[in-house]
């Protein structure tokens, strides 16, 4: 028992649990694409949407959803340090070239890409969320009818009629690509599951969800623009 080494204290732990939040990462935003993407199918669906959301347990759970996304990402970004702390301390003088020529680029630069997509995190946080960014076109701020529903189709459309918003959005949207590109089939070496016909799954899988979410979220910013949806 003496040499018992509990799971989240060694370097196998710490990468197993960034694969479990990875994938719940993972699933949300492509859950939040998913449901975004009904601004395709006009004003009616994604405000219905938007209000389900708003009201489900008298809107208690959305905020309970929305602290947890923040804390899996924090806790998914503290194993990224410790995780690189650990390796550099394994590893002092640093590999020459050799050492990285099978490596992507996004492969080396998870910790940069991890960071944007955090700080963009924030910024959504406050510009759809919360409405401290671009107030006038809050969602709370334009009322659809007598019910003061939110109208989070107008929201949406308003905030991406401006170029700068959009711009900022998809290059998020590209950082996030690169990110999953690795990220996304790395948890299944992660949790141990990348053996035998497995491992051929690592790569194509990453870059699939890379390509739908990247390609899904850019379709609005970019359809807007461009005055398809209006």
């Amino acid at each position: 028992m003496s040499s018992f080494v509990p799971i989240p204290s060694s370097s196998i732990g710490y990468k197993f649990f960034m694969g479990i939040t990875g994938l719940l990462l993972i699933g949300f935003v492509l859950g939040h694409m998913t449901g975004n993407l009904l601004i395709f199918m006009g004003p009616e669906a994604i405000n219905e949407y938007g209000e389900f959301l708003q009201t489900m347990g008298h809107g208690v759970l959305i905020w309970v959803a929305r602290i947890g996304l923040v804390a899996i990402f924090s806790i998914h970004m503290t194993l990224a340090f410790v995780l690189r702390k650990k390796n550099n301390s394994a590893r002092p003088v640093p590999y020459g070239a050799d050492g990285t020529i099978q490596a992507s680029w996004a492969s080396r630069h998870m910790m940069l890409t991890g960071i944007v997509i955090f700080l963009f995190l924030v910024y959504h946080i406050a510009h759809f969320t919360v409405g401290a960014i671009d107030p006038d076109n809050h969602k709370e701020v334009i009322a659809r009818d007598i019910h003061n529903k939110f109208d989070i189709y107008t929201m949406v459309v308003r905030g991406f009629q401006q170029p700068l918003v959009s711009g900022l959005y998809i290059l998020a949207q590209l950082a996030l690509g690169l990110h999953l590109t690795h990220g996304a089939g790395s948890w299944l070496q992660s949790l141990g599951l990348a053996r035998g016909w497995v491992r051929n799954l690592v790569l194509p899988l990453g870059y699939g969800i890379a390509g739908i979410i990247v390609i899904g979220n850019c379709s609005i910013p970019v359809s807007i623009l461009l005055g398809w949806v209006k």
